[in-house]
């Protein structure tokens, strides 16, 4: 089965990868490796989770905010390299979660995006993960994803 179809099957579209908001490229490829710029949790042009995780937002909507980075990240890869059928491995997730003081669920909101990788790609989705809080994140963003895949040469 295609990675498209079981996004499909998982009830889960694509989106188009979003437009930088600064001076930086969405993804490059090195040495059969893509490497993403952080995402941030944009649909359809709208950045839909803003604030802290622990005051704006609860640990759930941190997750589901993790979910639309990672699935804005895999548009990216996909815009890079043509098709997630030739990711090869999902290599290392970093997420970021705008953190109120106190709050230390940042493990369980990125779950949000490793959870949904290995969904997508099985065993190809498991990673080695970096789940950090920070004070803020640009837009006011609530979370943000960013990933190393290795591409089938």
């Amino acid at each position: 089965m295609s990675i498209e179809s079981k996004l499909q099957e998982l009830g889960l579209t694509l989106p188009e990868a979003p437009k930088p908001v600064a001076a930086y490229v969405p993804a490059v490829m090195a040495g059969g490796y893509v490497y993403t710029a952080g995402q941030i949790p944009f649909v359809g042009g709208e950045l839909k989770y803003k604030g802290k995780v622990g005051r704006d937002l609860d640990e759930s909507q941190g997750y589901e905010a993790a979910r639309v980075c990672v699935l804005n990240c895999l548009s990216v890869i996909k815009a890079q390299i043509g098709s997630l059928d030739k990711v090869e491995q999902v290599v290392k997730v970093t997420g970021f979660v705008a953190s109120a003081p106190g709050f230390g669920g940042q493990p369980k909101v990125i779950n949000g995006a490793s959870e949904l990788l290995g969904q997508v790609f099985g065993d190809k989705g498991l990673h080695a993960r970096s789940a950090v809080g920070v004070n803020e994140l640009p837009l006011d963003a609530a979370c943000e994803v960013e990933m190393i895949v290795k591409v089938k040469q």
